[in-house]
């Protein structure tokens, strides 16, 4: 809706983000200095967290988790859309500032929000289930955040992440990509992943060297398997520890003999000469349960 169709709560929901004067004066404040180890390009521009909230499909029932909120760029986009937001902040100092920067700017949104100081890699569980997560992540655990997520919370129905554009590409990457790869199959494993857009350096403060990328994932029923995720993930490891090796050659260590592993794949109708790139998550699954059952006639 444009600025001139939107009603006054709307409009008032608008006024409330964050510019990239708003951004460097509350940083001033904190005497924060942005860092690099965590991963803080903090979002100046309001029409990008308008972007990924819309790109984001959210419902008014939808619980949504944030990673990395950090001064609430996206945070504020989001109370409005949402029927809650829980904010998880590894920053003290952010986790702190947080929920006092939503009730200066967004009063009547506040009640919404939960803020965590926590790490989002270490958190099991939360105070409610969420069934959404909407983040602008640190580049360098992008993907680890994702995949933990998801196998802690199965209540998560959908994503949209803001991530570097090389790891947005791979993830949205399919079968016979230069770039598909472990992220691309493990994150199938639980959903359907597309590209939704790419973005700029210069919405950041401080501006990142390279560009980002949104990435939407929609949660889905595993592929039918009898060896589980963990023993599909372990194939997909040695798939591709050496890209330019065969599965008959990748997996011999993971079967016991490249003749094992040989066996293997032909029964899950898979080519030992092929590589791991041309695989599905469907095929992996199919590979480790023949492994699995390989294994059982050798025990036998």
């Amino acid at each position: 809706m444009s600025e001139a169709g939107a009603t006054p709560a709307e409009r008032a929901d608008a006024a409330a983000l964050l510019g990239g004067r708003d951004v460097r004066a509350l940083a001033e404040r904190l005497g924060l200095r942005p860092t690099k180890r965590l991963g803080q390009n903090f979002v100046t521009d309001p029409n990008t967290v308008r972007r990924i909230v819309s790109a984001a499909r959210l419902t008014p029932d939808d619980v949504v988790l944030e990673v990395g909120p950090g001064l609430g760029s996206l945070t504020l986009a989001l109370l409005p859309h949402a029927q809650a937001v829980i904010a998880v902040e590894l920053d003290p100092v952010l986790a702190e500032q947080l929920p006092h920067t939503v009730q200066a700017r967004l009063p009547g949104h506040a009640h919404r929000l939960t803020v965590l100081h926590a790490d989002a890699l270490r958190i099991i569980e939360l105070p409610r289930e969420p069934t959404a997560l909407v983040a602008n992540l640190p580049y360098n655990v992008a993907v680890p955040v994702v995949l933990h997520l998801l196998e802690v919370f199965p209540s998560l129905a959908k994503i949209l992440v803001m991530v570097q554009k090389e790891v947005a590409d791979r993830l949205a990457a399919g079968p016979g990509s230069r770039v598909y790869g472990v992220p691309s199959v493990k994150a199938r494993w639980h959903c359907s992943v597309e590209a939704a857009g790419d973005v700029g350096t210069s919405v950041f403060w401080p501006a990142p060297h390279v560009e980002s990328g949104l990435v939407r994932m929609t949660r889905h029923e595993p592929p039918e398997c009898r060896s589980g995720m963990t023993a599909v993930f372990s194939v997909v490891d040695a798939a591709f520890a050496q890209r330019r090796k065969t599965l008959r050659a990748a997996l011999a260590s993971l079967a016991g003999s490249p003749g094992a592993a040989e066996a293997a794949l032909r029964a899950a109708g898979v080519d030992p000469s092929t590589r791991g790139e041309q695989l599905s998550v469907d095929d992996f699954a199919r590979v480790a349960d023949a492994l699995g059952t390989a294994s059982l006639v050798e025990a036998d």
